[in-house]
């Protein structure tokens, strides 16, 4: 019988694909080069740009599809406390002239639950790789 909360987790895993989805075709479409420029300008390594925007590209889209959900939730967890530390704690909860840190907390929050409790229902890689309670039973 299908629990609850593998709905549950399967719509945060879903929502959170889709949110870093976009996010990173974003910045493919705004260009590497400018997103590692605007890295630079606050301070941090312009490579990371990069790096980042590869993460959420391929980690929005493995999310949706569900392969590396606990990997991926990981390095976009990462992703969100650098965010939250290095461009958007100065300005506060809600922030004034500029977007708070209450987004990248809730998008933290979701990163942290699927890191520790993955995410099952629907997921390619029970497709490709099998489901643990098979490998258990095996």
């Amino acid at each position: 019988m299908m629990k609850k909360y593998e709905w549950s987790l399967l719509i945060l895993r879903v929502v959170l694909g889709i949110t870093f989805l976009i996010h990173g075709v974003a910045k493919f479409q705004m260009g590497l080069g400018n997103v590692a420029g605007w890295f630079e300008s606050i301070g941090i390594l312009g490579f990371l740009g990069y790096v980042i925007a590869f993460i959420e590209l391929l980690g929005g889209l493995a999310l949706i599809l569900g392969i590396g959900t606990r990997l991926f939730s990981a390095m976009i967890a990462i992703v969100m406390l650098g965010a939250i530390f290095t461009a958007k704690l100065s300005v506060g909860f809600m922030g004034a002239e500029t977007a708070g840190y209450e987004l990248d907390i809730a998008l933290l929050t979701i990163a942290v639950v699927l890191l520790i409790s993955g995410s099952r229902l629907f997921a390619l890689e029970n497709k490709l790789f099998g489901s643990a309670k098979e490998k258990i039973s095996a």
